[in-house]
């Protein structure tokens, strides 16, 4: 069928029918891409699970490469080859087909555009000229008539008695020159309908049966791209399938090649190995752990140990000093916020709220610890509820902050029991216990504060915080308690306000 000479009128049709073909090919396009990612992402999977069960790198490795460990690896070896041969079939699809495609879709998409516009711009230049001759003609019409009246007043003028020669004459001079400007109209007329039939038939017969001849070579185009895209995207993953089946033929060689007898031997050989190994960690575990513990506590660090990283040895099925995994959580002492600027009732305070708040998350991880022990232990009498290892990362995470808490927990206590013992009670050397009975009495009962001494402000001090007393520069002032290390002193005003303020901002008299 030629679409030039059986579908010149078709144009609508023609239309929706490229643009389905076009369509067709971008849905190939988008499909061999999500094939492709298909391909990678099995690639991916595929290389999660080979490194999820190979034991590269672990230590036990030395020993089980012994016994029939090591096919397993081989297997998984492999496995690795084969996701990167889908990883490879993946990006071939991309590039030879996908980008290939897209561009070809693209050039087409454009050709079409263009053909189209073709035929609409012919389209418009037919219609321009049939609006000329639609206009030359309704001229031509009302020329016409207008000659027509003037040829019938000719007559009328020439039957009236009373008119005259030159009204006779007047009349046929007007009369000739409508019919002549009528003849003109009708001569373009013509030539305009001419025209209009010429452009008509060379548009028909012509530029829109060439047009769709273009249109009908694109679209066999189309339908070859996309013929050539279903042969190279199975061409593409048959040439693949050599190389991936020689990763297969190599798994089924490492499974024949296995001896069953020779892995027992071996393993027998493995078990006397693993005794000696036993053996000699029994002797210098405890010298070790020893060590360790005596460096640690030198350092003034917090110890703890994760008990719940014995493993069991996978030959003897019991727990051995060489898979015991000791677990020394090194925490530095953690640094107090500094408080050392705050009245010393305000700071006891501050220190108090400290304790109370690392006391709660102390208790808050101890719980959660509990939890996963007990977890851990339903997962160890039930293997199908989960991996028993997998909670491990947590438990040790939890060891940690549990340490580090009471480290905090232990420092601020110390810190506050310090600073109490020093507010509450004033040693003097000079007095014995025997004579100061009644006078540490007397303080219990009433507790009387009395001036040691008098001092002068030497600036001025806002006492808007908690515990403190305000003063003005030059003003007296009682001196109730000296420094006693935190770098503050309690005072006494005139006006009976009593507080601290910075044992800088004073001078004793």
């Amino acid at each position: 069928m030629d679409w030039g000479s059986d579908l010149w009128d078709q144009h609508d049709v023609i239309e929706r029918h490229t643009q389905s073909g076009l369509d067709l090919l971008e849905r190939y396009v988008k499909f061999v891409k999500d094939r492709a990612e298909v391909e990678q992402n099995y690639a991916k999977q595929l290389r999660n699970l080979s490194k999820k069960y190979s034991r590269r790198g672990v230590k036990e490795d030395q020993d089980t490469k012994l016994i029939n460990q090591q096919p397993f690896q081989d297997v998984l070896n492999e496995l690795n080859n084969y996701a990167a041969h889908r990883e490879q079939l993946s990006e071939i699809m991309t590039v030879n087909i996908c980008v290939e495609l897209s561009r070809n879709l693209q050039e087409l998409r454009q050709e079409r555009k263009n053909h189209l516009c073709e035929v609409k711009k012919a389209q418009q230049n037919l219609e321009s000229s049939f609006k000329l001759l639609e206009t030359s003609k309704k001229r031509f019409e009302k020329e016409w008539r207008e000659a027509e009246k003037a040829n019938q007043q000719t007559e009328r003028v020439q039957q009236e008695v009373s008119a005259t020669k030159a009204d006779v004459e007047k009349a046929k001079q007007h009369a000739h020159f409508r019919v002549h400007l009528a003849d003109e109209c009708k001569n373009e007329y013509a030539l305009q309908l001419q025209r209009y039939n010429q452009e008509q038939n060379n548009l028909y017969h012509s530029e829109i049966p060439s047009v769709y001849k273009k249109l009908q070579e694109m679209e066999e185009r189309c339908i070859k791209l996309l013929a050539d895209g279903y042969v190279q995207f199975s061409e593409t993953e048959k040439n693949m399938l050599p190389n991936i089946n020689k990763c297969l033929d190599a798994i089924i060689s490492t499974g024949r090649n296995i001896n069953e007898k020779q892995v027992h031997t071996l393993a027998q050989t493995h078990t006397h190995t693993h005794t000696d190994t036993r053996s000699r960690a029994r002797t210098h575990t405890h010298t070790h752990t020893s060590d360790v513990l005596a460096v640690c506590m030198e350092r003034s660090y917090i110890l703890t140990y994760s008990v719940s990283l014995i493993r069991v040895c996978t030959s003897c099925h019991s727990e051995c000093l060489v898979c015991v995994v000791l677990i020394c959580v090194c925490v530095k002492p953690p640094s107090l916020e500094d408080l050392s600027r705050l009245p010393p009732d305000q700071r006891s305070r501050r220190l108090q709220e400290k304790i109370n708040d690392i006391q709660k998350e102390l208790q808050r991880e101890t719980e959660k610890s509990e939890a996963l022990m007990k977890m851990k232990g339903v997962y160890e009498q039930n293997s199908q509820l989960g991996d028993p290892s997998s909670l491990q990362p947590q438990i040790t995470q939890t060891a940690h902050d549990i340490a580090r808490l009471r480290g905090e927990l232990n420092k601020y206590q110390v810190h506050t029991h310090t600073h109490t013992h020093t507010h509450t009670h004033v040693y003097d050397p000079s007095v014995s216990p025997s004579d100061n009975i009644y006078e540490c009495e007397f303080d219990d009962d009433f507790d009387v504060d009395v001036p040691i001494g008098q001092c002068t402000a030497l600036y001025d001090f806002d006492g808007s915080s908690e515990g403190a007393v305000s003063m003005q520069v030059g003003e007296q002032l009682s001196l109730m308690q000296e420094d006693q290390g935190d770098g503050w002193v309690r005072v006494q005003r005139a006006n009976g306000d009593v507080g601290y303020v910075p044992a800088s901002y004073i001078q004793i008299m």
